[in-house]
This record gives C-alpha cells, structure tokens and sequence, in this order.
C-alpha cells in the first residue's frame, strides 16, 4: 500500500478502525499486502486459506509475538498463556491452565456454576419481562465475571473491599478494572512503538494511563488471591480451582507472575462470551424466521424440558446459529499481531525476518470468494455439509493450529445453552432504531449501542 517516507501508512490510518480500513484494502490490493508503520513492516492477511498457512503450515516462522511497551509492562514480559512466545514457557503455562481449569474432569466440576450462572440469568429475565425493553449487556458481564471468578479462585464476589480504592467496589466496577480498561489502555497508541529509536524520549500522559489502571488491575487482583488465602479452603472439591493449583503445584511463581496468571483467567473467561451472546440474541431478534427456526429445533430436541449442554449435540442448527455469529461478528477481528523471525514465505511471496503480520479475521470472514452473501447473518450456511457439525475451526475465531483457542468448547457451552434458553423461554422483537453497527475495544468488536429488546414469555416451561 503507497505511504509517506518515514511515517509509512500512519496518516492514512489515524482517526480509521484498523480491521475495517485493512479490509477496504484487501479489496483492492488483494488478500496479502504489506503496509508500513513508522519503522516496522506490517503484513496484513485478509484470508482464510493464507491465514492457515501463518497458523499451521508455517508455524514455526511466526511462532513469536512482538509486543508493545504497554503489553510487556501489564503483562509481567509475556507471562501469560495468549501473549506468550510458543516455546517451553508457553507450553508450561497453558499446561497450568488445561490441567486446572479446561480438562474434562474441571469442565465437569464446574458444571454447576455454569448452570448456577444461566439460571440466574433466566431468573433476572423473567423478572423483567413484563412487557418492558430489557438490556442483557450488563447482566451477561457480571454473570461471566462471576463464573471466571468461581474458576479462577473458588468464590463469586459481588463486592470487593480495596482500601486504596475508597472501600467497596461493586461487580461492575470490578469488571471494569479488570478488563475494561485494561483493553482501552492497552489500545493505546504509543508513536515510541512505531519509531524505537525515539523509545528513550518520555510520553507522560499514555505513561500515567497505563500506571494508573495497571495499579488498579494489581490491587483487585491481589485483594481476590488474599481473600483466597485468607479463607484457607479444605480440599473439598468445592474450593478446587485455577489459584488453588497454581499455588501447590507452581510455587516457583513469583508474586507478579502468579497475579497476571490469575488475572488472564478472570480477563478472558469475561471478555468474549457476552459478546458473542449479545450479537446472536441481536440476530434472532432481528430475524425472526431464524429465531422461530431455532425454536422448532428445541422444541423437537427438548420437549417440555429446559436446554441442558447434554442436548447441544443434537441441535445442528443451534450450532450454526454460534458459529455464524462468530463468522460475522467474531469478538477478535484482529489476532495479536505474529513475528516472523527468520525469512519466510506466505502465498508464495516472500517474507522478510522482523515483519509482524496481522491476520484480518474480520477481512476474512467477509471475503466474497469463501462466503456467500457476506454481509447478512444466515445460519444456514453451516449446514450445507461443507463443515463437520463438531468442528470447532469452521471460522478463524479461535484461532488454528498449536495456538488455537484451548477454551473453545467451554465458551461454546456456555454461549449455545445461554442463547438456547433465552430463545427457549421468550420470543424476542428488537426495539426500534436498533443496528449492527460495532465498536472495537482493542481486541474485542462489541455491539455499539447494547442490545435493547421486547421478550414475551413462552408458555412451553
């Protein structure tokens, strides 16, 4: 793409979301092109079938992550299974993870708070629902935050008392702190990451930005492994959790490490799953043929009794209902950007040692020559027989290959049978004046305004 000497593409990329302007490109300069940056080459990948290539075929050429200042400082220098450099630190720390939280014997355990969490859920609904327009965005966060911190430290705290925050904070304070404003700082752009010569000169405001939410995040964050602590919980398997593991069987931690290992447990069991039930309750709202589609299939599956994970199997079209979401509202449009630290090729153009590459995953999904139509919501595409039912990796949103999405069915769990029930149990009419229109949060496209919806109860339950 042309750019200017020195600034590269900067200027035409300021004031722009990046996934919709790489798009826009990609259709004109085709499926791989090369932007500039300041000093760094920037590969951007708008393909489903070059974006497999970055992921599994070659692999090992962009195993590596390039991270700015800002993600090294609240990340404790990568200590965290998603920004993590693929290699033996890596491998340990998702080791830690799967063993604790995402293995079948976890999933099992915890299979009561995921159900606790959509009961509740349900329950608020109907307290709502007399005739009046119903907003779930609030609700889902602080159900999710709460499921995240029953994995992640074996308790749902609804309040938090931080001295050095000025007493209690409430359940949506504390999602903010812990992930709101962690992704709008770390989205922050910093000319020192695109000019690293010039990295010595101070940039104060960005500086006390960070500082000030990265001690925030270490305050929360602390006050819950303390409370754990504190608590001194048995061995009951009800106090089994990720904290719990990583203190009896990763006591080499430090105290640092150990808090931002916590942390991306709370962060990302918080962050995508509301978002991706709020884009599919939109939809069946705003398509009512599909939504009576979707209902005629619990119907058939259920009967008279509530959605349960046991029946997601058998419900094709509930599984193309998530999946089609996630293709045209995935809640990553770009992945954390990759390295390539030695020479290399995609599509048969060659890659030159220190470009970072970004793959488009929104760019992807609306690619004319893969998807039919991509523009408009329809399930039905997922069931054409192109793809398995239980294939996970039908869209990019979990990512491929080694570094694939490892909560992928946990989220896929929650979210059909959150979505499932809703649709199970009221008929739902979008309020007028209501868009698809997103809004990025670094790494997350949430719906720009939230979800504001009639719900009538049906009479089935």
């Amino acid at each position: 793409v042309p750019g200017w000497p020195v600034i590269g593409n900067l200027h035409q990329m300021k004031g722009t979301v990046p996934h919709i302007l790489f798009t826009k490109w990609a259709r004109k300069y085709g499926p791989l092109y090369t932007i500039k940056t300041g000093t760094t080459t920037l590969v951007v990948v708008t393909s489903s079938k070059l974006a497999a290539e970055v992921m599994v075929t070659r692999f090992p050429s962009f195993s590596t992550r390039k991270l700015s200042w800002i993600f090294m400082f609240v990340t404790a220098d990568k200590w965290m299974v998603a920004m993590a450099d693929y290699g033996e630190r890596h491998k340990l720390l998702k080791r830690y993870y799967l063993s604790s939280v995402l293995n079948p014997n976890s999933q099992k355990r915890f299979r009561c708070h995921r159900d606790s969490m959509i009961e509740s859920m349900l329950h608020e609904l109907h307290e709502q629902a007399a005739g009046a327009v119903v907003s779930i965005r609030s609700m889902l966060k602080r159900e999710a935050l709460g499921l995240a911190m029953k994995q992640a430290v074996g308790k749902n705290y609804d309040t938090l008392y931080i001295k050095e925050m000025g007493g209690n904070l409430p359940k949506t304070e504390i999602y903010d702190v812990l992930v709101a404003d962690l992704l709008l700082v770390a989205g922050l752009a910093d000319w020192r990451d695109f000019f690293p010569y010039l990295s010595w000169l101070p940039n104060k405001s960005v500086e006390k930005k960070v500082n000030d939410v990265y001690t925030r995040r270490n305050l929360v964050t602390s006050a819950l492994i303390n409370l754990y602590k504190k608590r001194q919980p048995d061995h009951d398997e009800e106090h089994l959790c990720y904290l719990r593991f990583l203190l009896e069987e990763a006591q080499e931690l430090s105290e640092m490490q150990l808090l931002v290992l916590i942390w991306e447990a709370l962060l990302e069991s918080s962050d995508t799953t509301p978002v991706v039930v709020e884009w599919a309750m939109y939809e069946l709202a705003k398509n009512q043929g599909c939504q009576e589609r979707l209902y005629e299939e619990i119907k058939s599956v259920c009967g008279d009794e509530k959605v349960t994970e046991e029946n997601l199997p058998h419900m094709p079209y509930l599984n193309a209902v998530f999946h089609e979401t996630l293709r045209k509202h995935s809640p990553v449009p770009i992945m954390p950007l990759k390295y390539a630290h030695k020479d290399t090729e995609i599509g048969g153009y060659h890659i030159h040692k220190g470009s970072q590459i970004a793959i488009n995953i929104y760019g992807a999904h609306r690619d004319e020559k893969e998807w039919e139509e991509p523009e408009v919501w329809k399930p039905e595409r997922f069931l054409t027989g192109k793809h398995q039912l239980q294939d996970m990796h039908k869209t990019l949103a979990f990512g491929l290959g080694r570094r694939a999405c490892s909560g992928s069915m946990q989220a896929m769990n929650i979210s059909c049978t959150a979505v499932a029930r809703m649709a199970q149990e009221f008929k739902w009419t979008l309020k007028e004046g209501q868009g698809d229109d997103d809004d990025t949060v670094l790494f997350t496209t949430h719906k720009l305004q939230p979800l504001e919806a009639y719900i009538t109860p049906r009479s089935t339950l």
